[in-house]
């Protein structure tokens, strides 16, 4: 269940860096991070998936609420969401990357599914 982990932060600033790992996510299609926390974003990433795929304005306010971009909003409602709506559920996947170098803290990459369809990156000519 999402929001059990403490993270060792206190609420305030465990959630806002969970919705700034979320919109994250959500921007670029991929990120690296501890596996814990790794774990705590896939939670709350498949959940705003989900209520994206309900093109409500009750869901966008909800989405809004939460992400802190407009354009990460606007581009779960007109990309994301509906690359999805024949999925249920399993959106994101956690692959284990290993240690960190400083620590030695185990890291992630949490990447969407087929992120690559979704995120293409249009390379400029250079004249």
């Amino acid at each position: 269940m999402p929001g059990t982990r403490k993270l060792g932060r206190v609420t305030a600033h465990r959630m806002s860096m969970l919705k700034g790992m979320v919109t994250f996510l959500l921007e670029n299609g991929k990120l690296e991070t501890t596996v814990t926390r790794a774990k705590e974003v896939s939670a709350l990433a498949e959940k705003i998936i989900t209520i994206g795929k309900d093109n409500t304005l009750a869901s966008k306010r909800r989405v809004l609420a939460f992400l802190q971009k407009e354009d990460v909003v606007y581009k779960l409602f007109n990309q994301i969401a509906p690359f999805y709506a024949e999925r249920n559920g399993g959106y994101t996947a956690v692959y284990k990357v290993g240690p960190r170098r400083g620590d030695g803290a185990e890291m992630a990459l949490i990447t969407l599914v087929d992120a690559d369809k979704l995120y293409k990156k249009t390379e400029k000519k250079s004249k």
